[in-house]
């Protein structure tokens, strides 16, 4: 635990010339991931559904690192439609896109629906990013070699035994809030280790990462739902927890480390910081992965052509 650390901000090499987006990189771990990108040269995009704190960011991105190259991308992963037109949003540019970290989530939240009618932690964690990962694809495979990191978490564990339950997903009381929560990050595995399967032969690096307990905003989904004692509880935890800093390491090291090319690592699933990692049989599960992918890509169609 308290040993060298395999990967530190130290090890990321020169990105000047590389163009990355990281989602959510207005707070917490994402912006620490945004900001050490930025650091070494790269052009980021922090996108984010506040262009209030996502503008916020960006200015305390370039005075801290003295980059300019820090720019907004309005993206609102409870809208699909607004997924879709962030995505043409950023291609309209004509940037390469050589790094694209998923790092916005959202955490037990109490029942609620996003525009779509899809429920919330499965729309936000998993399916926004899908369609915003897939309307990007073909840019990041003209910009190979590049990278795409989906952030997980040890969470995915807790899943139901099945793994996803298709037909529970918009259930109200079919489950629990931690688990409609481990559902998603089980599924931002499995698309992971689909996506790496389709782009196998091509110089496109896909893997997912779990960042370790980190001291975040994530958690306060659970205290709008439980209240003043989990506020409590989050506190007393939060003593134990990463920072947003060593949270970031594992996101990094699968975004920029040249092991991950050197090795050839794709549909991997990193743990803290950078290490290969233990995950649960559901999330290499090949025929559930691909019954996702087919159940995502039919949830997308329908919701954006109806």
């Amino acid at each position: 635990m308290f040993g060298k650390k395999h990967f530190t901000f130290g090890d990321i090499p020169d990105l000047s010339r590389k163009v990355a987006i990281v989602t959510g990189g207005n707070t917490g771990v994402g912006y620490i991931t945004a900001r050490e990108l930025a650091r070494k040269n790269a052009h980021v995009f922090v996108a984010s559904r506040s262009k209030e704190r996502g503008e916020t960011a960006v200015e305390n991105i370039k005075k801290e690192t003295g980059n300019n190259q820090v720019e907004y991308l309005h993206l609102d992963l409870v809208s699909l439609k607004n997924v879709k037109q962030s995505a043409e949003n950023f291609l309209a540019k004509n940037l390469p896109l050589h790094i694209l970290v998923n790092n916005a989530g959202i955490m037990a939240t109490a029942w609620t629906l996003t525009e779509d009618g899809i429920q919330d932690q499965f729309g936000v964690n998993h399916v926004g990013h899908f369609l915003f990962t897939q309307t990007l694809l073909p840019k990041i495979e003209a910009s190979a070699p590049s990278r795409i990191v989906n952030v997980s978490s040890y969470a995915h564990f807790n899943a139901p035994a099945a793994g996803i339950e298709f037909d529970k997903i918009n259930q109200e009381n079919a489950q629990s809030t931690f688990q409609r929560y481990a559902v998603s990050k089980l599924a931002n595995i499995l698309y992971s280790n689909s996506l790496a399967k389709r782009l196998e032969g091509k110089e496109v690096y896909v893997n997912s990462i779990h960042p370790g307990f980190v001291k975040t905003e994530l958690s306060r989904g659970i205290v709008d739902t439980y209240g003043i004692v989990a506020k409590y509880f989050f506190n007393f935890a939060s003593l134990f927890a990463k920072s947003p800093e060593d949270g970031a390491l594992t996101q990094l090291y699968a975004a920029t480390s040249p092991e991950i090319i050197e090795k050839n690592y794709r549909g991997m699933y990193f743990v803290p910081s950078g290490e290969i990692g233990k995950r649960s049989e559901e999330s290499q599960n090949d025929e559930l992965a691909e019954k996702l992918w087919k159940y995502t890509e039919d949830l997308v169609n329908e919701k954006l052509h109806s």
